[in-house]
């Protein structure tokens, strides 16, 4: 009798345990699934500022798992790895959400380094009066670059400006740039912001649709402390707007910093529409730099554009993307979607490297249903008002009908510029920032 009451009891628990070692074992395979699925892709390095996982601190929780907006993260062996890394955009959430403080955020990697330029605790350089905040000082996280941009232009106030137009310069209008604007205004200093996109928002504004792009508040300059949790790039860069107007800050949009030259006073900085003269300079731009051009003849007309902001706009259309990345595949299989598209994806290569493998399997399907077509081992020759001249594996030169022209071959990073103006750049190799916060 004193039998079947204990094992009475002891059934639940029983149970319970049973459904817990299950649910652990279809955890570890689903995470050794992604892990295995990112290394087959060659996608196991992480683009910028990510988290590394102390093994000895980790109790498996998996809170850091569940808190992650990207997904980058599971659990195997009872341990939290990053096994999606090129998801990561270093948001930081997992830090917060981890119970034993066995987290934190690292530059680059064993394999590859990333650099980043010196700063000191005020945000200054090793040039003088010339400023960095943000993403291109390695800062990823919304909040943190908002909060440099602001505490960077602290310092600044106190620099004396003699002969010059401007007190400070800002290039870019990300969160850092957008800070930065908001306390020179507060400060009434002499200002004005150079931002090379059409838009505000930096990184941001190219996040793809409905991205979760920031996960805690942030303090800014005159706005006061937003309070906005797990918001999408959208509503994001919808607050930034309405700060905009309201504030009327004064911000240049689509004209690029070309070359910054010292002068006897401080700093001329040429961009593609003037040169201005100024005492200090806050360069707030992010780390992938200005778009890398194919240089062909046309590439200049309006119709061409290096990142896909909004596939509906191009309902109806005869599109070329350009590029053999993700962001290229992704680009050709969303406008594909579009009712009366014509998409041509053309890559120089002879097949797709490091893509996604989803991406991949996205792309074969499109092109078997002729909602697309793939050129390699082709290049762009001539872009035209209503047709493009494209170069085939053949050698053959044909001529397409064309609407819009889509560019996705990445970046020119910033390094070269920093070196060439003076700036000190330290490479990192997985380390952590030593940045104020």
């Amino acid at each position: 009798m004193q039998i079947r009451t204990l094992l009475l009891y002891l059934a639940p628990f029983v149970i319970i345990l049973l459904i817990y070692i299950n649910h652990d074992k279809h955890r570890n395979r689903r995470g050794k699934r992604r892990l295995s699925d990112a290394k087959e892709a060659g996608l196991t390095e992480p683009a910028s500022i990510h988290p590394i996982i102390d093994p000895g601190r980790c109790v498996g929780s998996g809170s850091c798992v569940q808190a992650c907006p990207e997904k980058a993260l599971s659990l195997i062996n009872g341990e939290a790895v990053l096994t999606d890394p090129t998801h990561c955009i270093g948001h930081g959430a997992c830090i917060a959400a981890c119970p034993v403080d066995g987290i934190q955020l690292v530059f680059g990697t064993e394999k590859r380094g990333m650099d980043i330029p010196y700063v000191s605790p005020s945000f200054e350089t090793n040039v003088p009066n010339i400023f960095i905040a943000g993403e291109l000082g390695g800062m990823g996280l919304i909040r943190k670059a908002a909060e440099q941009g602001k505490q960077a232009m602290e310092s600044i106030r106190n620099k004396k400006n003699e002969g010059n137009d401007f007190d400070v310069i800002i290039i870019g209008a990300g969160p850092a740039g957008l800070s930065a604007a908001l306390s020179a205004k507060q400060q009434k200093l002499k200002y004005i912001t150079i931002e090379q996109e059409v838009s505000l928002g930096g990184a941001i504004y190219k996040y793809p649709r409905n991205k979760v792009a920031m996960t805690k508040p942030v303090e800014l300059p005159i706005v006061g402390k937003v309070e906005m949790y797990d918001i999408s790039k959208e509503e994001l860069l919808g607050f930034w707007q309405r700060v905009l107007r309201e504030q009327k800050l004064n911000i240049n949009f689509n004209e690029r910093m070309e070359n910054i030259s010292k002068t006897e006073s401080g700093y001329a900085v040429k961009t593609s529409k003037s040169t201005y003269q100024t005492a200090n300079v806050l360069l707030a731009i992010g780390r992938q730099g200005t778009p890398r051009k194919l240089d062909v003849p046309g590439e200049d007309q309006a119709k061409v554009v290096y990142r896909l902001i909004d596939p509906e706009q191009f309902r109806d259309q005869h599109v070329l993307v350009v590029g053999g990345g993700d962001s290229a595949l992704e680009a050709a299989i969303t406008i594909s979607e579009q009712p009366g598209t014509t998409v041509t994806l053309s890559y120089r290569s002879e097949a797709f490297g490091r893509v996604k493998a989803k991406n991949r399997e996205k792309l074969q399907q499109a092109e078997s249903q002729k909602k697309l077509r793939v050129e390699l081992k082709s290049n762009v020759k001539e872009i035209l008002s209503d047709t493009v001249k494209i170069e085939l594996a053949d050698k053959e030169v044909v001529q397409i009908k064309n609407d819009a022209v889509i560019i996705c071959a990445g970046g020119i990073l910033p390094t070269p510029f920093l070196k060439e103006i003076g700036v000190m750049v330290e490479t990192h190799y997985g380390t952590a920032p030593s940045l104020t916060s």
